[in-house]
């Protein structure tokens, strides 16, 4: 069984290497601080464009809060951009709003990213001006800078081993591989063993992402790549307290019982209030959404459940509804009562 040490960052200490991933529209800061109170590693914050960072943009500064503390790790803030004096002018905004790292982002394969603006895993392709970004990015901020990138951008160019190098002369401080090329974008499987490649080619800490979706997939994992950490992303939708599970795990050996019905309900109604306080009453509810239906996913009725709460505009009639469907399964009844809408 892979255990788990602290990383020293150089500074700041992750003392529990099991980190939400960053991931856009998902890991708000609702979200992030329900992980992390739940016993997340480190949180990390959605992709924040540096232009936009630099430009004081309005919601890319609301993306851009941290937590308060909750979090047992490093407060943690994710970049990307494709010119270093942007990117090192927005990292030192970044901290001086409170981030203790700085992580930057050369994964991202959405086209508007990667071929729009030439950003996120596009930075792979030109290994030059990588370098570049990097190194501007660490010499403008007193804290650790780290970084997550993906294989290569496709199978020919799988140029993460050589990357991880060009890091680690920067002064990056630890790497971040999601086992897919940029062509891949979700699809496949991850591939953790090519992973090792890039440990085996640097002295930094490594992490390794993609497709952790069960406790037993972490421990394979790490047993491929001999990471030093995991990185878990998508295996956290409407499991905020996954990755303490996970740590549990690779600590022990043994494995966490899901929460029960009435735990699983009540962290639903915290995240549902929090995302209404953090948003306001309206845009909380339309952004809530697809949190609700990950909650009641694999429970007797969740598609109807699903199809409903996307109807929904009213406050009182979400939590109505959430009642109908959690209470009687609760309650110990065979499947819940009907949640469509009345008639």
């Amino acid at each position: 069984m892979p255990g788990l040490r602290p990383i020293d960052l150089g500074g700041p200490v992750l003392a529990v290497p099991v980190i939400l991933a960053p991931m856009s529209g998902v890991t708000d800061l609702p979200f992030r601080r329900l992980a992390a109170r739940l016993g997340a590693g480190m949180v990390v914050s959605e992709m924040i464009a540096s232009w936009a960072m630099v430009r004081q943009n309005r919601t890319t500064l609301r993306m851009a809060e941290l937590d308060d503390g909750v979090s047992a790790g490093p407060r943690a803030l994710q970049l990307a951009g494709c010119d270093p004096a942007a990117m090192a002018e927005a990292a030192r905004l970044a901290v001086d709003r409170g981030a203790e790292v700085i992580d930057i982002n050369f994964g991202c394969p959405v086209k508007k990213v990667a071929v729009g603006q030439m950003a996120g895993s596009a930075l792979m392709r030109d290994e030059a001006l990588a370098g570049r970004l990097l190194e501007a990015t660490v010499r403008a901020v007193p804290v650790p800078v780290t970084l997550k990138m993906r294989m290569g951008w496709d199978h020919a160019s799988l140029n993460a081993p050589a990357l991880a190098r060009i890091a680690e002369a920067a002064g990056i401080r630890m790497l971040t591989v999601h086992g897919r090329t940029r062509q891949q974008f979700y699809t496949g499987q991850a591939d953790w063993g090519f992973v090792a490649r890039v440990k085996a080619a640097t002295r930094l800490p490594v992490i390794v992402n993609g497709d952790i979706l069960r406790e037993g997939d972490a421990a394979t994992a790490l047993a491929a790549s001999g990471a030093d950490g995991v990185m878990i992303g998508r295996g956290c939708y409407g499991r905020p307290w996954f990755p303490a599970q996970v740590a549990h795990f690779l600590r022990t050996g043994t494995r966490r019982p899901e929460p029960s019905l009435a735990a699983r309900k009540s962290v639903l109604l915290e995240h549902y209030a929090a995302m209404l306080s953090h948003y306001g009453n309206e845009p909380g509810l339309r952004l809530a959404r697809k949190h609700l239906a990950w909650y009641t996913r694999g429970l007797p009725g969740s598609a109807e459940f699903r199809a409903t709460v996307n109807q929904l505009d009213r406050l009182a009639d979400v939590h109505a509804l959430i009642d109908r469907f959690f209470d009687p399964l609760i309650a110990g009844a065979a499947s819940p009562e009907p949640v469509g809408l009345a008639a």
